[in-house]
């Protein structure tokens, strides 16, 4: 394995030298490279960090390349996730622009292409599973019209895999209350993980005694009793603050690191809540005075 691509992986994004980009591509563009290292190339090169046209479509070319390993493949069109998140957040429908630019790493044109070529791909049924599994994964970040089809149709499949990667989707589609709150019964606990996880997103709170059960419950399993505390943060958000205190003195320090981030995240809203309801107030007092000038104006004509 490479020295330096180790170095990376093992070194937060916001650390990484200026050329750190530059590194991902010469791995990716590679094929007499290591093919763990590529591996990891295609991992790391998603990051908001580095990630911008350039590279993006190093990653397009991998991933449309028949002849690239199949789990090569799949990493790269993961890594488009986040930047299709990102880009979809400053994305206006209205005027088909970015609202602010330069808070996204890509251009206009990009988006739209990783996008259409996501999309293309996803409706070759020849491509392997693993790859289309990722794709879809990955694409609805940036929700599109063809992406609630999609997911209803590998939920209604009955395979293991395509399910898990329909309800992982659920939370970013709108529309599957229903099968969200039918997976949170699933003995799978790969799909029951990523149920409460879309629960939680969806804020359904139909599965608030199933989540808020899972979070206090000591013999949940670790991985899914954080979900679980994050999710009960997100459904109700009082309710669940009276055992997140509790949680945060855990002696399990991934514990209490959760519900100390989902208190946050609660306060935040709070926060939010506060600023809009000021916002309001101050609307209302000006529509009263407004009335009380109309009224003067009015008794002043009187007389």
């Amino acid at each position: 394995m490479d020295t330096e691509l180790t170095l990376l992986r093992d070194t937060p994004p916001w650390d990484w030298p200026g050329d750190a980009g530059r590194t991902f591509r010469k791995f990716l563009n590679s094929r007499k490279a290591d093919a763990a290292d590529r591996l990891i190339a295609a991992e790391l090169a998603g990051d908001y960090t580095v990630i911008d046209n350039d590279l993006a479509n190093v990653l397009l070319t991998v991933l449309r390349n028949r002849e690239e390993p199949e789990d090569l493949r799949a990493a790269a069109a993961a890594s488009f996730g986040a930047v299709l998140e990102g880009a979809d957040t400053e994305f206006d429908e209205e005027s088909g622009e970015f609202d602010d630019p330069e808070m996204v790493p890509i251009s206009l044109g990009q988006f739209r292409s990783i996008r259409d070529t996501l999309q293309q791909l996803y409706a070759d049924e020849s491509i392997p599973k693993l790859v289309r599994r990722r794709i879809l994964e990955a694409s609805v970040r940036a929700p599109e019209p063809w992406h609630a089809e999609a997911i209803g149709k590998a939920y209604a499949s009955g395979d293991h895999d395509w399910v898990l990667t329909a309800v992982f989707c659920m939370q970013y589609i709108k529309g599957f209350d229903k099968e969200i709150l039918d997976a949170l019964e699933n003995p799978d606990p790969e799909i029951h993980y990523e149920a409460v996880r879309a629960a939680g997103e969806k804020e359904l709170d139909a599965a608030w005694a199933h989540v808020s059960k899972l979070a206090q419950d000591e013999s949940t399993p670790k991985d899914l009793r954080i979900a679980a505390i994050v999710a009960a943060g997100q459904i109700r958000p009082r309710e669940a603050q009276e055992f997140l205190f509790e949680l945060t003195d855990s002696t399990d320090e991934d514990i209490a690191e959760a519900a100390d981030e989902a208190l946050s995240f609660i306060g935040e809203e709070d926060d939010e809540e506060d600023e809009e309801d000021e916002f309001e107030d101050e609307d209302e007092d000006e529509d009263f005075e407004d009335e009380e000038d109309e009224e003067e104006d009015e008794e002043e004509g009187l007389f």
